[in-house]
């Protein structure tokens, strides 16, 4: 049994979870810079949701919110979708975003380097689904989902709105008592 294997247990819920509404991608990024706030080393934020629902655009958001190097250029944040983990220097540490949408199973996590980003960095995981009974039992879920009636029809965002459910384990409840969206 792997050490990933040995930590990982479902995700206990948050009580309540944490259900907010995100009427455009403004919003969304919001979410992302409020959740960088509350990060520490060893950190797993699950990002679950269709395509389209946003898990990208606030794992963005949240990575450049992050202190990085001194005098370092402001890098381009891309989506791993074909490189399925890209890592950045940041500051409390290092993260690692994980696309796991390509991947058949869990085994074919630990070949991304999974145990190095829990072992000290911060992980943000895409379709989380994957990652099967490795997910740590305090990661962060984040569940966003398609909400048309949250969209600011005013803005010519009609339809763009989402909702953000937040559930975890461990100290989440108490952290994101601290949340400001």
């Amino acid at each position: 049994m792997t050490a990933i294997q040995m930590a990982a247990a479902p995700a206990p819920p948050l009580e309540p979870p944490l259900d907010l509404p995100l009427a455009d991608l403004a919003a969304t990024e919001g979410l992302g810079r409020a959740l960088a706030c509350l990060l520490r080393p060893g950190d797993v934020v699950a990002l679950f949701g269709d395509l389209g629902a946003g898990k990208t655009a606030l794992a963005r958001a949240l990575i450049r919110a992050l202190p990085g190097p001194p005098d370092a250029e402001v890098e381009e944040v891309p989506s791993p979708t074909f490189t399925l983990v890209q890592t950045y220097e940041r500051r409390p540490a290092p993260v690692w975003h994980f696309d796991l949408y390509r991947l058949e199973g869990a085994a074919e996590v630990e070949e991304l380097g999974f145990a190095e980003a829990l072992a000290g960095g911060i992980a943000l995981v895409e379709w989380p689904e994957r990652l099967g009974s490795l997910l740590p039992h305090d990661a962060l879920s984040v569940t966003l989902t398609f909400d048309a009636a949250s969209g600011d029809e005013g803005s010519g965002d009609a339809g763009s709105g989402r909702r953000a459910r937040l559930a975890g384990g461990g100290d989440w409840p108490e952290r994101l008592r601290e949340l400001r969206v």
